[in-house]
């Protein structure tokens, strides 16, 4: 998509503080982080929301979850806890119409989010 914010994070069109970046997926640090540790994880393939996800998305879906926790790990984070977040349509939250995973970690998560 050529109006799309992450897509032209993928293309390097925009500069991202990149953590990751593999054939399949990019990770950097959110602009606006919620936490110390706050990074999303995103797939290079252009899905707006969760609702357009199918079947043959399974493997990638997995895939941003691997990178979350590999990443989890690099971070040091693993140990004390982490939460990772995908949020699907405005009332969740969700601000960019390319699905990302947020990982969020460093601080003490309170519950119920949000």
């Amino acid at each position: 998509m050529t109006d799309c914010l992450f897509c032209k994070m993928i293309s390097g069109e925009i500069k991202a503080d990149v953590v990751l970046d593999d054939d399949k997926v990019l990770a950097f640090r959110d602009i606006n982080p919620q936490a110390p540790v706050h990074i999303l994880v995103i797939p290079k393939e252009h899905i707006a929301t969760i609702n357009d996800l199918d079947e043959a998305h399974s493997d990638m879906v997995g895939q941003l979850y691997l990178v979350a926790k590999q990443i989890a790990a690099q971070e040091g984070i693993h140990e004390a806890g982490y939460r990772t977040v995908m949020n699907c349509n405005a009332d969740a939250g969700q601000s960019v119409y390319h699905i990302h995973l947020h990982l969020l970690g460093g601080r003490l998560m309170a519950w119920p989010p949000g």
